[in-house]
């Protein structure tokens, strides 16, 4: 546990206001004991910003200078909010409101809006995206889902950033948003939402704090109930606030300046949903006499894993990167961060998977690992990777890839091309798996070319294009194969992902990992084109891409593993190169990689596709190339992973002995049901295939058996050499 972000389970509440402060570095106690007048607090990441601004508040209670019924702490994610609470109760100081913008938005709404308006408040619509695809009918206009999705968070950025239709346009060019229709098409389709918003009688989410910013400013006697109620702001994540919100904390303000907020403008990573760090950059602008205070010690990360993160800023550019914070490690040394180089996508994700089963193995805690990738249509590979390593894990912010709303349409839509293909107009044209599967997916939206933009458009589009990418695998694995094959295979990736709800690896896009930490974090597709994301053009967006690399970074407490891939897929042309985030920072790029600042790094190197030997964990071997593989039938080399585990081509003769496989099957059937897995977790079809074409007599000829691997050799080793030998395996001859 590190100072800055961890507290005993149990803690016993300080006795007195002076205890409040024990504890604190010299800046965090800065933080705590100044109570009055405007205070900007630049607290970088790990750097124990939720301890500073709770102990200031605990402290100012405790010490009789606030009264917590006074006080409103403001952040931007219930999790976060419940989190100071939890704190503040833990520090003695009960009564204090800690809440996000919208929920102390609506508190207020509520209890004034009889006054103000008369009756009762209107209906808060959860979702608003039945509301848009109501006025996209009114109006006429055609959305398909992605498009629909695109086009409620362009009407989210209008009223965030207090943009009214007939200002839609002008303001979409200037700020450079990627609209999914037509910016006029769009400020119709807006316009349109409000009227019948106002038919319907309901708000959504940005009325609640645009109805609280109009009730405020339109009855001085409420904004002065207010401000008498309220007369301490304390305002965390500052960087992400949007101009709505700036002007709902004015408002709240009045002509006082009792202000703390906190933020590091090197974590603004989410500009598209119109936050800015504008408001934390001229904080000193508006507020000359403001106090500020800059929280550099890191007690979350290695001076390893700090290293690496100072040194994605200091190539930064813009705004943001003049206002840097260069953090300094408060932890003992740890491991140099490990860069591994792979040479497709599948061997990217199986190599993690491999790392982290010496993890687990070395008694590293499944929730102390992350995965975390650029987009979630990357999450699939990861899935399957660690599904097939028999290793539990969990998406966050996310949902899983066979249970994405455009993955089940398209699959049934597959599902119906292969049982009526000879009535399939869409397949007419198609005579191999891959154009059938490219054929009907192009009725779904998929299309050769990816789509601009960042949106739901392009997440959707991803989607199909893994699936188009898995026909294409799938067709070169196994010659001759048919739509129904395909969806076959896609039916059982999909059911081996139903399995019971266990604590495990975290797999999670960069944008929903901010806020979180781990022991290890694995940090992965970080390639050109990916990191940063191909459509990234401006360099305004191109530094975003960087500050989102940088919030992976430091997400990591103790080990770090960076990797990419020179290829999508399997024997494709390595064409791909390390993000150039990466130049002058890994070792063999240039200067500035390897060693550290104020302590002995070890020599570092690239290794490409091999687990480097972290501490406590043993190193597994090398990664063999796939290239010099041959079938011991025909000779021809191998590159597809399932053909490699065969030892030969999927269409050359087989000596499998069936009745050996069908025994295989029935056994790991029986130990998938013991451990609660899918039955791909015991030995997947291509290995007991091998198994069964090789019936091994000895240990050593299991053991090179690709796919058995040595944990899998320990553990089912015995039962496996009893069953080829003819006999009942120990578990089941008791």
């Amino acid at each position: 546990m590190t100072a800055a972000t961890h507290s005993p389970l149990f803690p016993q509440v300080p006795d007195s206001a002076d205890a409040v402060l024990e504890g604190l570095d010299p800046e965090q106690r800065e933080v705590a004991t100044t109570l009055r007048g405007p205070v900007c607090v630049l607290a970088g990441a790990g750097t124990g910003k939720t301890r500073a601004i709770t102990h200031r508040i605990a402290y100012g209670v405790r010490a009789g200078v606030l009264q917590p019924s006074s006080v409103l702490a403001v952040t931007f994610t219930n999790r976060a909010a419940g989190e100071m609470r939890g704190r503040l109760r833990q520090l003695g100081a009960q009564g204090v409101q800690a809440r996000t913008f919208h929920s102390a938005a609506l508190r207020q709404l509520q209890y004034f809006w009889p006054k103000a308006v008369g009756g009762s408040l209107p209906r808060l619509v959860d979702r608003k995206i039945q509301l848009v695809a109501d006025a996209a009918a009114a109006c006429r206009i055609r959305l398909d889902r992605g498009e629909l999705r695109d086009a409620t968070a362009e009407i989210e950025w209008s009223k965030v950033t207090q943009t009214v239709p007939a200002d839609y346009p002008a303001a979409a060019a200037v700020a450079g948003r990627d609209a999914p229709r037509d910016p006029a098409e769009i400020a119709q389709l807006y316009a349109a939402y409000e009227d019948l918003k106002r038919q319907r009688a309901v708000i959504d989410f940005e009325d609640v704090l645009l109805l609280t910013v109009a009730v405020l400013q339109d009855r001085r006697d409420i904004a002065e109930q207010v401000r008498a109620q309220y007369q301490h702001f304390v305002v965390d994540e500052y960087q992400d606030v949007s101009p709505l919100q700036q002007r709902l904390l004015e408002l709240w303000l009045g002509d006082r300046d009792d202000l703390c907020v906190v933020g590091d403008a090197s974590q603004t990573i989410y500009s598209f949903t119109g936050a800015t760090p504008d408001h934390l950059l001229d904080f000193r602008t508006r507020h000359p006499g403001a106090t500020v205070v800059k929280l550099v010690r890191d007690y979350r990360s290695t001076p390893q894993v700090v290293h690496l993160a100072n040194g994605l800023l200091a190539q930064a550019r813009g705004r943001a990167a003049d206002h840097r914070l260069e953090l300094i490690s408060q932890r003992a040394p740890g491991p140099d961060p490990a860069y591994c180089e792979y040479t497709d996508e599948p061997a990217e994700a199986e190599g993690a998977a491999r790392r982290i089963r010496e993890l687990l193995d070395a008694g590293v805690p499944a929730a102390e690992i992350a995965v975390l990738f650029r987009t979630n249509a990357q999450s699939e590979t990861y899935e399957q990777a660690l599904a097939d390593a028999g290793i539990p894990y969990q998406l966050r912010g996310a949902e899983r890839f066979f249970d994405r709303p455009e993955v089940r349409k398209a699959i049934v839509s597959l599902r119906g091309s292969a049982r009526f293909s000879g009535n399939d107009t869409f397949l007419d044209d198609a005579d191999d798996l891959p154009s059938q599967v490219r054929a009907v997916l192009s009725g779904e939206g998929w299309t050769p070319k990816p789509p601009a933009g960042s949106g739901a458009v392009r997440e959707r589009w991803e989607s199909l294009a893994a699936l188009v990418h898995l026909a294409q695998d799938f067709a070169a694995a196994r010659p001759g194969v048919t739509l129904a094959d395909l969806v076959a295979e896609l039916d059982e990736r999909a059911n081996a992902q139903h399995a019971p709800t266990v604590q495990g690896v975290t797999l999670a896009s960069l944008h929903s990992a901010k806020g979180l930490e781990w022991d290890v974090v694995f940090l992965v597709g970080v390639a050109e084109g990916m990191m940063p994301i191909t459509y990234a053009k401006t360099d305004e967006q191109i530094e975003e891409e960087r500050r989102l690399l940088y919030v992976g970074v430091t997400r990591a407490r103790e080990r770090l593993h960076i990797s990419w891939a020179l290829s999508r897929s399997p024997g494709g042309r390595p064409s791909r190169r390390p993000s150039r985030f990466l130049d002058g920072l890994r070792p063999g790029s240039g200067s500035g990689g390897g060693a550290g600042r104020g302590w002995s790094a070890a020599p570092g190197g690239i290794e490409r596709g091999v687990t480097s030997r972290a501490a406590g964990v043993s190193a597994v071997p090398r990664r063999t190339q796939r290239t010099p593989a041959r079938c011991r039938v025909c000779g021809r080399g191998l590159t597809d992973a399932g053909e490699m585990k065969l030892m030969r081509c999927e269409d050359c003769p087989s000596d499998m002995d069936e009745g050996l496989y069908e025994r295989l099957r029935d056994w790991r059937a029986i130990q998938a049901g013991r451990n609660g897995q899918p039955a791909y977790c015991v030995f997947t079809d291509k290995t007991l295939i091998a198994i069964a074409e090789a019936v091994p007599e000895e240990a050593a000829e299991l053991a090179r058996i690709p796919g058995v691997g040595m944990r899998k050799f320990h553990r089912y080793g015995a039962d496996v050499l009893a069953i080829c030998a003819g006999q009942d395996p120990a578990g089941e001859a008791e």
